[in-house]
Formats: C-alpha cells, sequence, structure tokens
C-alpha cells in the first residue's frame, strides 16, 4: 500500500500558490458585480415594478435553481452559438460572469430580506422629513440594512472564492486548474487535490478569522 508522497507536495505548494492571486481576484471582482446587481435587484423587488419585478423574480429563480456549473457551460459553450459576440469572452470573463449573475440571485433575496428587516420606524422618519424614496434609501435604509446583511454578504463572499474551483472547467488554470495539471502528469490525484484542498482551507479560515472581527467591531459600534 502506497501512503503519501510529502515531498511531492511540499514541491508542488509553491506551483498552486502562484495562482491564488488570479482566485481572489476572479471572486474579489465577481463579488463587486455581484452585490451591485443584487441591490438594484433587492430594490426592484420592494418597490414591485410591473412586469419588471416579475422578469426579476424569474432570473432569481434560475439561478438559484440551476447548479453553478451547468449555469457557466450554458454561457461559454452554449450562449456563443445564439450570440456570435460571446464567442470572444475568454474562460476567465465568463467564469467571473457567471459568479456574479449566480451569487447575485442569492444575494439579493438576502438584502431584500435585510432592508425589510430595517425598524418601520426609520422609513416614516425619513417619509415625514420629506425624502424621496431614492434618498431615503441611499441615506438611511441601506446603511441599516449593510449591517444586518453583511455576515451573509461575506459568507457568500467564501462560497464565491470556492466556486472559483469551477472555473477550471472552462479552461482557466486557476488553484484546481493548476492542480489537475499537475496531478495529470505525475498521477499523484490524491497529493495534488490535498495540497489544494488545503490551501483553500486556509484562506477560507483566514477569511473567516476576518469576518468575527468585523462582526464584532460592527456590534460595539451600534450598541454606543
Amino acid at each position: 500500500m502506497q501512503g503519501i508522497d510529502w515531498a511531492y507536495m511540499a514541491e508542488l505548494a509553491p506551483i498552486i500558490l502562484r495562482y491564488v492571486p488570479l482566485t481572489l481576484t476572479m471572486a474579489s471582482i465577481a463579488m463587486v458585480c455581484a452585490l451591485v446587481l443584487s441591490v438594484l435587484l433587492a430594490i426592484i423587488r420592494i418597490q414591485r415594478v410591473p412586469v419588471v419585478d416579475w422578469a426579476v423574480g424569474l432570473f432569481i429563480s434560475f439561478f438559484r435553481g440551476t447548479p453553478l456549473l451547468v449555469q457557466l457551460f450554458l454561457f461559454y459553450y452554449g450562449l456563443p452559438r445564439i450570440f456570435a459576440s460571446l464567442t470572444q469572452i475568454d474562460g476567465i470573463t465568463a467564469a467571473i460572469i457567471g459568479l456574479t449573475l449566480h451569487f447575485s440571485a442569492y444575494m439579493a433575496e438576502s438584502i431584500r430580506g435585510a432592508i425589510l428587516g430595517v425598524d418601520r420606524s426609520q422609513w416614516e422618519a425619513a417619509e415625514s422629513l420629506g425624502m424621496t424614496r431614492a434618498r431615503m434609501l441611499r441615506r438611511i435604509i441601506l446603511p441599516q440594512a449593510a449591517r444586518i446583511a453583511a455576515p451573509t454578504l461575506l459568507n457568500y463572499f467564501i462560497d464565491m472564492i470556492k466556486s472559483t474551483s469551477l472555473a477550471f472547467t472552462l479552461g482557466v488554470t486557476e488553484m484546481m486548474g493548476a492542480a489537475q495539471k499537475e496531478a495529470a502528469g505525475s498521477f499523484l490525484y490524491l497529493e495534488a487535490f490535498l495540497v489544494v484542498a488545503l490551501m483553500y482551507w486556509i484562506i477560507v479560515e483566514a477569511l473567516s478569522f476576518v469576518q468575527r472581527i468585523l462582526e464584532r467591531r460592527m456590534q460595539r459600534a451600534f450598541q454606543r
């Protein structure tokens, strides 16, 4: 029975480590885009804009009800058959767009719940000051909703980082893609995937630590 090749894992770790910035960059860009899109979707759902609200509901239902991998394949391999311009999109861009659309559907519902969770008196106070709906959301409601939604949104960011591992199915050489290539050459699949698993674990634990610190600071700030 062959044991684990620890020496190979030590040699492989620096190689996989070179792709960490790409993984974090894809996740960060997708997170920013998903946050902007999800806020817009949440506001539309709350305002119940005719027709648009139905379209947003359909969007959220589709992206919450189908696997991310299927969505990536549809976007990267399927839609270019209908829209020729999409053939110019590379794997990294396709992965970022796919992550953005997928997670914005989940984040929109969390943000909508956070907005509705703001005490009704805050809405009434803003209305009594003569604020427009847009200014009320921007200056009063959304800042308070952000505190409510922050822990959930950080969890989505962590999930997004792990989901970037699917980008290798689009030909992107990120952490998972690099591990796959190295394993294919050495046939040491256990060692290669163990290295990449440990790296994802370290990244997630580091972000979870930062999340706990931010949550404690936000709680102290709003308790004063």
